[in-house]
């Protein structure tokens, strides 16, 4: 089974511009992201998607496989779209381009041992929130299940709300998915419904239109760098990692 793992990086996030190509210990973030999709097992092949020039220049220079996307995706997954038109594989995997550490391992368990053949499908990786200050910031997407593990919600808020019972645990989405070229195809052709206007979750696009995001529940440490704060933190969890190497 040929699986392809796409990195989206765009230069302009309205957060934190031109956060690919931030210095870590004297690499590019977009080089950390890379390899350390590179190391996982189940991955065929690994390539970052951009419409930057600036970026495509970077990953050319560090020899990571790299390609030029138009500049009008408002998605991530409309840019893997594009990709995956051009690039036969049976599964894509997005990995956002600001983890720098994500973890090998967290890539391999998205990917299933065996899909039924040019079936549509879509699963998330979900961790439980351990800090109750996640539960509470809104970059934090909070997912409910069914019994069956499929995606019942999405949310920026506080789901579910203990009313009735303090036996609960709150879950987060962690930003890597894989998605089947007709899945891919489905949300590119399908317009954001009511929820995920308001919500401005993508994946919101699947569940409202009675499609199933199948979540994977891991132990997820990782850190995305939203804001230069973030980048401080991962610059200092790295410089320690290379003391003891």
């Amino acid at each position: 089974m040929k699986t392809v793992a796409i990195i989206p990086a765009r230069y302009n996030s309205s957060r934190f511009p031109g956060k690919p190509l931030v210095d870590i210990c004297g690499k590019p973030m977009i080089w950390w992201v890379y390899n350390q999709v590179k190391q996982a097992s189940r991955i065929t092949e690994v390539m970052v998607a951009t419409d930057d020039k600036r970026i495509f220049e970077t990953c050319s220079a560090y020899a990571i496989n790299c390609v030029m996307t138009r500049s009008d995706h408002s998605t991530s997954t409309e840019r893997l779209y594009e990709v995956a038109q051009n690039l036969e594989a049976d599964l894509y995997v997005c990995i956002n381009g600001d983890e720098p550490l994500i973890d090998p391992e967290l890539v391999n368990a998205i990917v299933p041992l065996y899909i039924p053949q040019k079936s549509f499908f879509v699963s998330n990786l979900m961790t439980e929130i351990k800090n109750p200050a996640e539960v509470v910031d809104f970059t934090n997407i909070k997912v409910v299940t069914d019994t069956d593990s499929n995606a019942l919600f999405m949310s920026r808020g506080i789901i579910p709300y203990p009313k009735s019972s303090i036996e609960y645990k709150y879950y987060k989405h962690v930003g890597v998915l894989v998605y089947t070229l007709e899945a891919l195809k489905f949300f590119s052709e399908t317009s954001k419904g009511y929820n995920e206007k308001i919500e401005d979750i993508n994946e919101l696009r699947f569940i409202e239109h009675g499609k199933k995001i199948k979540m994977v529940e891991v132990q997820a440490n990782s850190l995305s760098v939203d804001t230069p704060k973030d980048l401080a933190k991962v610059v200092s969890i790295i410089r320690e990692s290379l003391k003891h190497e």
